[in-house]
């Protein structure tokens, strides 16, 4: 079944260093453009991580310090990776949790603008576990019979990634077709970040989604605890670059929503007008 785009869609694979996404490295990447006329580009390429791969993750996607040692690091291959994916949205296989967090780290890393927030993402590892309960050599099995050979090379993953996509479509009529649907589909939750630390309640309110304050709105957590802000965007912390600027994004929104409600709404314009400059003349 040919998926219904109204731009294009990549279907992207990482190898990394490891699991962590504050402090791995991308060693590989594999981009499958598929465009709305339906035809196809690939892009691929080793990345040098900058860092050590230790023999544990070498062991599991076979990529060695070796064979990285000559690859460009990410700062020098990052035009034509933004220029390869350009306006196309984003699908993966637990992309949602690992590939895309890692890869905006990466971009926030690199000082780059490009900007991941406006793109929609479909998590084909999601659907697959909505509808199955299943692993992506599994997936691949169960929905296309064939063995998935060499995994985790991220062009073998790449590609059984999109076989298992069109076969989900096939298969459940209840999937419509067309990248809005899948990509709300195979969300987990209502992140406001892509590592999910923060998220959005029922209030449209801004959340702590994790640890001691979990389920707290950002705004409470700051009235009673105002050091936990300062602490949590601080260097010393483990968080990911772009959960931190997006709970940047919260503070400064709370404290223009503070400022414009301490001026009076039976107050002429003028006077709206003088109370704004003096409160922005303190600053």
């Amino acid at each position: 079944m040919r998926l219904q785009l109204e731009r294009p869609l990549a279907i992207f694979d990482l190898e990394a260093t490891g699991l962590n996404i504050t402090k791995e490295r991308i060693v590989e990447i594999a981009i499958l453009k598929i465009n709305p006329d339906g035809s196809e580009e690939r892009f691929k390429t080793l990345i040098n991580p900058e860092i050590s791969i230790s023999e544990e993750v070498t062991k599991i996607h076979g990529i060695t310090n070796e064979d990285v040692k000559n690859a460009p690091t990410f700062s020098q291959i990052l035009d034509k990776i933004i220029g390869f994916i350009n306006d196309a949205d984003l699908a993966g296989y637990n992309s949602n949790k690992f590939d895309i967090p890692l890869l905006a780290e990466e971009l926030l890393r690199a000082g780059s603008s490009y900007d991941l927030s406006n793109k929609k993402f479909i998590d084909v590892q999601n659907i697959f576990h909505k509808m199955e309960q299943r692993t992506l050599v599994a997936a691949y099995k169960f929905y296309c019979e064939k063995e998935l050979i060499n995994a985790h090379d991220a062009m073998n993953d790449t590609n059984a990634t999109w076989e298992v996509l069109k076969a989900q479509l096939e298969r459940y009529k209840s999937l419509e077709n067309n990248v809005s649907f899948l990509s709300n589909f195979s969300k987990n939750g209502n992140s406001l970040d892509f590592a999910g630390r923060l998220a959005i309640n029922d209030k449209n309110e801004a959340i702590y989604n994790f640890g001691k304050h979990k389920g707290k709105t950002v705004k409470e957590v700051h009235q009673l605890e105002p050091g936990y802000y300062s602490w949590f965007i601080s260097p010393q912390t483990d968080f990911p670059l772009h959960t931190k600027q997006k709970l940047k994004e919260v503070m400064e929104n709370l404290k223009n929503e503070e400022k414009e409600s301490k001026i009076d709404p039976e107050q002429s314009l003028d006077e709206k007008l003088n109370a704004l400059k003096n409160m922005f003349s303190k600053k």
